[in-house]
């Protein structure tokens, strides 16, 4: 091995291949790069995002807008997206022969629409610079050693290297946050970040699939507000306006053990009484037509008619027969739906958590550890978290390339 800097990265995640290829292309033949992956499947996570497409980045190209987008850790990164952002990550993989498209929402994909075009580029971008893989071998243990690190891995062999990165994702089962605890870092509580509601209510039961365009929803007794679509699942509520509302109170809602009232507008911007005043002009104009029939909103038929159904109006009664109290009911039910949520469920496979190590024990101009020189971190095992729609990747692949070109700074290139 001669002189060559030895440089282990934990954890064969978007941000572990990511840094260990940013590295390796800038060490060249001054260093040698290693993966360890526990498990026998590396990039696990990028092949079932996206529901097998891969939401690769987000559209969003001015840092200090994007990171609105992370409930914990966007003032840490808009230096870091100065330095690489979902621009520099188009341009990355464009350059290695994946294009990439953009969807009416933001979201980014390759144009394939498949994961596995991701998992190969970076694969093979890894083989070219000369990282190693080895997976089915984690690290068990790290200890400081003179100027860099003695290793145990899971097999009890031991090895040497200068520079470490954990890049070992938010799971709490992971060995990288009980190494870089003995290390002397911090880890913040972990909690789950993005997750669908449970609720059983008769206003939802049998309209599993029925999507709002845009609702705004609220946690009743909170600050926790957002907006977007919301779709109805067989077990409650999901789509992006629960999912990042999960997110911002990712924290507060584990403390309430995940039971909370839930305060849906369907119709943003009215408001109970703008409402009432719509539907009577409605019932004005068209007094022959039954009211469950014929909505005059931008709501699913079924949802409409369940809604009128929930306010005590038959279905089949001519709008003329609908009182104004019926019309302040069912606008009251349209503006301000509670529902009780009690519990949660994963979104898709995609398990993001809040927590981690602590972010002002970490320089996020080198991702280098400000307690233990020489230990660096990348992606979901710090306490960064976005909401859906691709920011949770971005921030693996900007940690992860500062990460990867510090370490190879550090042997002096």
């Amino acid at each position: 091995m001669g002189d060559k800097m030895r440089v282990v990265v934990v954890g064969a995640g978007a941000a572990g291949f990511f840094a260990a290829i940013a590295c390796a292309e800038k060490l060249g033949d001054a260093g040698e790069v290693t993966i360890y992956e526990a498990t026998a499947h590396p990039l696990a996570k990028v092949r079932v995002s996206g529901g097998g497409r891969c939401n690769v980045t987000h559209a969003c190209f001015e840092p200090r807008e994007l990171v609105r987008n992370y409930p914990r850790g966007g003032r840490e990164l808009i230096g870091a997206f100065h330095r690489w952002q979902p621009r520099d990550t188009v341009e990355w993989f464009a350059a290695r022969g994946v294009e990439t498209k953009t969807e009416a929402d933001g979201r980014m994909f390759p144009v394939t629409d498949d994961s596995a075009t991701i998992v190969e580029c970076l694969t093979q971008a890894a083989e070219k610079a000369g990282v190693r893989l080895v997976t089915s071998m984690g690290v068990r243990t790290a200890e400081r050693a003179g100027g860099g690190f003695w290793l145990t891995l899971t097999d009890g062999s031991n090895l040497r290297c200068e520079r470490l990165l954990i890049a070992t994702g938010g799971n709490r089962a992971s060995a990288g946050f009980t190494i870089a605890e003995k290390l002397g870092h911090t880890i913040e509580p972990l909690v789950p970040s993005l997750f669908t509601f449970h609720l059983d209510d008769a206003r939802l039961i049998g309209l599993s699939g029925v999507a709002v365009e845009e609702v705004a929803a609220a946690v009743q007794g909170t600050k926790l507000r957002t907006s977007g679509p919301l779709l109805v699942t067989h077990w409650g509520l999901s789509g992006p306006a629960i999912l990042k509302l999960s997110a911002w109170g990712a924290r507060e809602l584990a403390t309430a053990n995940y039971e909370f009232p839930l305060v849906v507008n369907f119709v943003p911007p009215h408001t109970a009484e703008s409402l009432t005043r719509e539907l009577w002009s409605v019932r004005e104009k068209n007094p022959r037509k039954q009211i469950a029939t014929w909505s005059p909103l931008p709501l699913p038929q079924r949802f409409w008619e369940r809604f009128v159904a929930a306010a005590g109006i038959v279905p089949a009664t001519p709008w003329a027969s609908v009182g104004k109290a019926a019309l302040a009911t069912l606008a009251g039910q349209l503006t301000a739906a509670e529902f009780k949520v009690v519990g949660k469920s994963l979104f898709k496979e995609e398990f993001v958590t809040c927590g981690g190590v602590r972010l002002n024990e970490v320089d996020f101009r080198t991702m280098e550890s400000r307690v233990c020189p020489g230990l660096h971190f990348a992606g979901e095992v710090l306490d960064i978290d976005g909401v859906t729609g691709g920011f949770n990747f971005q921030s693996a692949w900007t940690t992860g390339w500062i990460a990867g070109q510090a370490m190879a700074e550090s042997a002096g290139l």
